[in-house]
C-alpha cells in the first residue's frame, strides 16, 4: 500500500483510494451488509461510486464463492492470480456471466511451478 500511495502523490492522482480489505469484507461493504471504520475514517461512502470495472487479486485460495457472485456485477473484472488451480474453479463461476476477451501468463520465477496470470472478463452480451 506505501508503495500505491507514493505513486498517487507523486503522480498527482486525485482519483483513486486505497483501502486496504479482504474480498469478504469489500463484499459485504459493497452489498452494505456492514460498516467499516477504516472506509468512513478515509471519506469513502461507496454509494457514490458508479463503477463498471473491478480489478481482483485475491490470495492463493482464491475468491470465495460470495466474493465471486459480487464481482459479477461488474462489466468488466480484471482478474490477477498466482494459483491455476483456485484460477480455474473461480472462471467457472465467473464464465457464466463474462467471456475472457484477454489473458496472459507471466513467468515471474523460472524453474518453479509458480506463475501469475492476468485475465480480462467482459460481461456477456
Amino acid at each position: 500500500m506505501d508503495s500505491a500511495q507514493f505513486n498517487i502523490k507523486a503522480n498527482e492522482i486525485d482519483n483513486v483510494q486505497i483501502i486496504r480489505m479482504s474480498a469478504e469484507e469489500f463484499t459485504q461493504a459493497m452489498e452494505g451488509v456492514r460498516t467499516f471504520r477504516r472506509l468512513t475514517q478515509a471519506g469513502v461512502d461507496l454509494k457514490t461510486y458508479d463503477c463498471n470495472t473491478i480489478f481482483v487479486d485475491p490470495p492463493r485460495a482464491g475468491m470465495d464463492e460470495g466474493t465471486c457472485k459480487m464481482v459479477q456485477a461488474y462489466e468488466r473484472i480484471l482478474y490477477i492470480s498466482c494459483n491455476p488451480d483456485t484460477l480455474k474453479d473461480n472462471l467457472e463461476i465467473l464464465g457464466k456471466t463474462h467471456n475472457i476477451t484477454r489473458f496472459a501468463l507471466f513467468d515471474q520465477f523460472p524453474y518453479t511451478h509458480h506463475m501469475e496470470m492476468g485475465i480480462m472478463l467482459e460481461r456477456k452480451a
